[in-house]
């Protein structure tokens, strides 16, 4: 089928069963997890494009977990719609949410993304950072063992050590998971890995346990690890944040961006095939294993407008950032997440305006 932009309208009015009938548990892909594929480095590559262009270089991350930024990128659509502007697009690879903020906090990349629960965390602790788009609700994070493991639930995990990375909806995912089912994070040992690391820890038998992340975890389970423990409630939305400077001082670019990704989004419910194509080539991933991320634990289909339900969705996970010690005091939290949402770029969405 043919995609053009005056079919946005009636394709995002259609509720698609990307995701939430399958896993629910995840990303987003490699998502926070699955980080495959080649990338630019965060820090010398923006900075270097931007003093080529004159500034005018819009420095934006693509993540195997975010699989519209890998449609965005392997179209050209932001590009083509940026170009009579004179801004060249730099795309930067995330590895994982909290390298996603890392590379905002540092000025590396203006627009980035996350899970919900990354995102609040980052502004909790000083990041300033707005979501100013969701880009999906993915059942991106399970809890993980290998093939042969006789871990059959969370109970078993006691006094187990469990691959995890700090500052990702996994992590959260993990302390959830424990204290819903009677147990404190002190219970387990936690090695803060990477996500690939996570499940290479996994595979040779350095941890007992992994909290996983698509579309990583999806090639994991492909290779024989099982999946103990699953709640899609327990994984926040794909955030699509931006830094407050960029979006103060370039609110245009800001818009386009925002433009581009509903585009992006009406594109890929329409053309489901192409897009686990394109996240398969990105992330090196079988073509069965692509297919489960984007058409069982992807759901692309949501209102893009952030709002109450992802705000009640963060309050759930606020205080467990206090808990754990990432965040001194609720109080904090609560100022983030009252602070974290600007929604005026999602509403003035224009799919028509991106060229394509």
């Amino acid at each position: 089928m043919s995609f053009t932009a005056k079919s946005f309208s009636a394709v995002t009015t259609r509720r698609s069963v990307l995701g939430l009938s399958a896993l629910a548990a995840a990303t987003f892909l490699s998502a926070c997890a699955g980080e495959g594929g080649s990338g630019q480095s965060a820090g010398s590559q923006a900075a270097s494009s931007s003093a080529n262009a004159g500034g005018k270089v819009l420095n934006i991350d693509f993540a195997t977990y975010n699989p519209l930024s890998l449609v965005l990128k392997e179209k050209g659509w932001l590009e083509a719609t940026l170009k009579d502007q004179g801004y060249t697009v730099n795309w930067v690879q995330s590895a994982g949410s909290n390298k996603a903020n890392e590379a905002l906090r540092a000025g590396a990349i203006d627009v980035g993304s996350t899970a919900g629960s990354a995102a609040l965390l980052a502004r909790s602790n000083g990041s300033p950072i707005k979501n100013i788009l969701l880009y999906s609700q993915p059942e991106w994070a399970a809890l993980v063992v290998a093939k042969d493991s006789t871990i059959a639930s969370v109970a078993d995990l006691k006094g187990k050590n469990v691959a995890a990375t700090k500052g990702t909806d996994p992590y959260f995912f993990l302390l959830q998971a424990l204290e819903a089912n009677g147990l404190k994070a002190s219970d387990v040992t936690v090695q803060n890995l990477q996500h690939a690391d996570g499940r290479a820890a996994l595979e040779n038998g350095s941890v007992d346990a992994w909290s996983g992340l698509d579309p990583i975890m999806a090639g994991a389970e492909q290779a024989g690890a099982k999946l103990i423990f699953r709640n899609v409630d327990f994984n926040t939305y794909g955030f699509l944040n931006a830094t407050e400077s960029f979006l103060k001082e370039k609110p245009e670019i800001a818009q386009a961006v925002v433009n581009a990704y509903e585009y992006a989004r009406a594109w890929a419910l329409e053309n489901v095939e192409e897009t686990e194509e394109i996240l398969a080539k990105v992330a090196g991933l079988d073509a069965a294993v692509a297919k489960k991320v984007v058409s069982e634990r992807s759901n692309l289909d949501v209102d893009s407008t952030p709002g109450e339900k992802q705000r009640a969705v963060l309050e759930k996970v606020g205080p467990i950032f206090v808990q754990s010690g990432d965040v001194k005091d609720q109080g904090t939290v609560d100022t983030a997440l009252a602070s974290l949402f600007d929604d005026s770029f999602a509403k003035k969405a224009d799919a028509s305006k991106v060229k394509a």
